[in-house]
């Protein structure tokens, strides 16, 4: 009782000077990140039917909804709450799959990292990504090199979520306090397969089984009485979330959990199958083609698509579903896509390797075209966000606030696509006035956006601005002005502002 007492007196020792600013309002514009910010609009969170509360809305009382007034006042009680117990968690800990039949790709328990939230209807699953491998060769170096990616041996008891899967409200305003879920990636088929370790391969591939069991398990822990479950992943996590999010909500619907509206977040695993700017060899991972790849990874992992886009291509053609914008349209769930112009992923892929040296006008040529081809495949994407930046992953870095396109940073833009599907539409033909959630650069260059993640010299370290990284890349103004028929001074002011 002294916690709803001390928001009253709260609410009354402020409310006395409400009629001596009755024409203020709280900001409704696209705000911007800064780490201060702890907690979004009051209204927003009640439209997008978030139960976590924030800042009062005084102006309530003054426009004469006492009902609503009072619910805000409930929601900093219950905010309050939190706050006032010393013994709050923040780590995620891990569980081993009961099912000990899916397994990791050494044949280990596969497991997952889970916190809880009391009282939270929301749910955030999240697929780790990292490569894969689509032969014995390859997946014996991959072993031999990055185990984690293929063994649950040394996983830690405990992991400390960051981004989208902080519970740190200034860290992450809009999902700190929904149930987080870590789904560490052990299987290295891009969350695809279906294949269990035998005598005919060293490998167990059971990304699909494992997302499977994951949610089988977690409804006995709560997820049962969820509203809303968000399968969001990056690298091939993201891929992973576009080849396995119809097929999670088709999985609840079938065991009797058709309440639950099941959607999607991908973040940098919008890949291309495009041609690489110098063809080489499909002996391993890095400088295989991705089209080659999943081809032979894709029978080598016995591969799981969504049915409905596996409708649309002959036998044998079912690779073609690892590609976005292949995919997509097939999906039934809504999905937001996350994914960087210039994905440091695809580039290398396509055998653009920035060493440091300066590339030359064929490579600068091909890396300008890729913003392009990727901008053109996004451009009927209704939610999603594409900065003109050189990076890979987004969510779950620590600058994930800071990133903004046309004003609007990324916790917003997601903020506004949850908004919007209320009436669990998803076109989102008509999203909510001011709340943009198709943002995409339109810029032509590298880094061209002002809030692009800070670039470091690979062998010095210092920081580079956006037009020191241009000329470490052999950016020709002098050129580049005359194609655009401008002087070059201005041309460099364009590129210092991100205009």
């Amino acid at each position: 009782m002294k916690l709803i007492h001390s928001a009253f007196l709260l609410v009354f020792l402020q409310f006395g000077s409400l009629e001596g600013r009755k024409g203020w309002r709280s900001g409704r514009g696209n705000p911007q990140p800064r780490r201060a910010q702890q907690s979004p609009p009051t209204r927003d969170r009640a439209e997008a039917g978030v139960e976590e509360s924030f800042s009062l809305d005084f102006t309530a009382v003054g426009e004469g909804n006492m009902d609503d007034f009072m619910a805000q006042i409930k929601n900093l009680a219950q905010s309050l709450y939190p706050c006032s117990s010393p013994n709050i968690k923040h780590e995620m800990r891990l569980h081993s799959l009961e099912n000990t039949s899916v397994v990791c790709n050494d044949g280990t328990p596969a497991g997952y990292y889970l916190k809880e939230s009391k009282g939270s209807k929301r749910w955030l699953i999240f697929l780790e990504g990292g490569w894969y491998c689509f032969s014995k060769e390859n997946c014996d170096t991959r072993y031999d090199t990055t185990r984690r990616l293929m063994s649950s041996t040394g996983w830690p008891q405990t992991k400390i979520g960051t981004g989208i899967l902080s519970s740190h409200p200034e860290e992450n305003p809009y999902w700190w306090n929904a149930n987080m879920v870590f789904i560490p990636y052990c299987s290295s088929d891009v969350w695809s397969g279906a294949s269990t370790k035998s005598h005919k391969s060293d490998y167990a591939f059971m990304g699909s089984l494992i997302i499977k069991e994951v949610v089988k398990e977690l409804l006995t822990k709560g997820l049962d009485n969820a509203k809303v479950l968000l399968l969001a992943g990056s690298s091939a996590g993201g891929t992973g979330v576009l080849l396995n999010v119809d097929r999670v909500a088709e999985q609840l619907q079938e065991m009797g959990h058709k309440g639950i509206q099941v959607r999607g977040l991908s973040d940098s695993g919008w890949f291309l199958d495009n041609k690489q700017y110098r063809r080489t060899d499909c002996v391993d991972t890095i400088n295989c083609a991705p089209t080659e790849a999943i081809k032979i990874g894709i029978k080598y992992w016995n591969g799981v698509v969504p049915e409905r886009c596996k409708q649309q291509f002959r036998e044998g053609e079912e690779w073609n579903c690892f590609f976005g914008y292949k995919v997509y349209p097939a999906l039934r769930s809504p999905v937001f896509v996350v994914q960087w112009l210039f994905d440091e992923a695809q580039l290398t892929l396509d055998n653009i390797h920035l060493t440091g040296q300066p590339v030359q006008e064929g490579q600068w040529l091909y890396i300008q075209n890729l913003g392009r081809e990727l901008r053109n495949t996004l451009k009927d994407v209704p939610a999603m966000f594409a900065p003109a930046c050189l990076s890979h992953e987004a969510i779950t870095r620590s600058y994930w606030m800071d990133i903004q396109v046309k004003g609007t940073s990324l916790p917003r833009a997601l903020h506004c696509w949850d908004r919007s599907l209320h009436d669990n539409n998803k076109n989102n033909k008509n999203p909510p006035k001011g709340c943009p959630v198709h943002l995409i650069d339109s810029c032509p260059w590298p880094h061209c956006n002002p809030t692009c993640p800070t670039i470091r010299d690979q062998f010095t370290g210092q920081e580079m601005n956006v037009i020191q990284f241009l000329m470490h890349m052999g950016f020709d103004v002098q050129k580049m002005a005359q194609q655009q028929g401008m002087e070059p001074n201005k041309l460099l002011g364009m590129l210092s502002s991100g205009s």
